[in-house]
């Protein structure tokens, strides 16, 4: 493993990105009006995925914290709404990069992945919802696991064993686990998929395999009449503690999913891409240069 300074990092990250932007990503914003900007594209998307590794409960905290270390990195940092508008009509580039990323990192060959949910609230269930730009695509929704009601959406991801995350959706929070596994499922052909038991019904199950030769294995309820071998149960139950421990690292270090601080619609799927890239640059740092870069959640105390 090796250790390196935060400026050494953000130098890697930037010319990861740049390397792509100049090469590839640039095709994609072809015919785009107006003058080329003095604070790059690469640089904002640089900040946008480091926010994850320097977590700050908001991107002001976090480009003040850059301004005051890091400036002769970035000298034409922009502010805080700047960044944030060009962060949000970037979002579509950095899902390109993290699927780049993805085809480098292999895991278009992998046959078996791990799915699972989880709830992104988004404004405060005792506050007025109506006058939000969520209002009409988010819902109220429940979390049995963490007895938990909130306003928002359901993240429903499907990632490799090693937990990088290939295929993921936002919808209503209100939504059946099963339907929500539907948004991301059809993406994939032919795959063995391991889930919790959300995700049981043999004849959903059987509908999912026609529909896309993907089988959905999950532990059994203990009143179901069929019961699966013991053995294969105790293969399931160490498969589903590395889910619970794969969705833990994506969704709880870095910056939490529940605290995004998301105004809108648009911020927030600006948000969660920056998330999922971020987390498949985890992989690409470590293997490409042995760098295990570790991200903690942001303790609420300093929220």
């Amino acid at each position: 493993m090796t250790s390196i300074t935060a400026s050494d990092l953000l130098t890697i990250i930037f010319v990861l990105v740049d390397d792509w932007y100049q090469g590839h990503g640039i095709q994609y914003l072809k015919g785009k009006p107006g003058a080329k900007p003095e604070f790059s594209d690469s640089e904002v998307i640089t900040l946008l995925l480091a926010m994850d590794f320097i977590p700050f409960p908001s991107e002001t905290q976090f480009l003040g914290f850059i301004r005051a270390n890091y400036l002769a990195l970035f000298p034409r940092l922009i502010d805080q709404s700047q960044f944030n508008r060009r962060a949000r009509a970037l979002r579509l580039l950095v899902e390109e990069l993290r699927r780049a990323w993805l085809v480098q990192l292999g895991v278009f060959h992998h046959t078996r992945f791990l799915l699972d949910t989880k709830p992104v609230p988004v404004v405060g269930v005792k506050r007025s919802n109506r006058r939000s730009d969520f209002a009409g695509s988010a819902s109220y929704g429940y979390c049995p696991s963490r007895n938990l009601k909130y306003f928002g959406y359901k993240l429903v991801a499907i990632t490799t064993f090693s937990g990088i995350p290939v295929i993921y959706e936002l919808v209503p929070a209100h939504t059946d686990e099963r339907q929500a596994a539907e948004a991301v499922l059809v993406y994939l052909r032919g795959c063995q998929i391991i889930g919790d038991k959300g995700f049981i019904g043999s004849d959903w199950q059987a509908q999912v395999y026609t529909w896309t030769h993907n089988q959905i294995w999950t532990p059994k309820r203990s009143n179901q009449y069929q019961q699966n071998p013991k053995t294969w149960d105790r293969w399931l139950n160490r498969v589903r503690e590395r889910i619970e421990g794969v969705f833990h690292e994506l969704t709880d270090t870095g910056r939490d999913l529940e605290g995004l601080l998301a105004k809108t619609l648009v911020g927030l799927c600006t948000r969660v891409i920056a998330k999922m890239a971020s987390h498949a640059l985890k992989h690409v740092l470590n293997i490409q240069f042995g760098i295990k870069v570790q991200t903690f959640k942001m303790a609420a105390s300093a929220a």
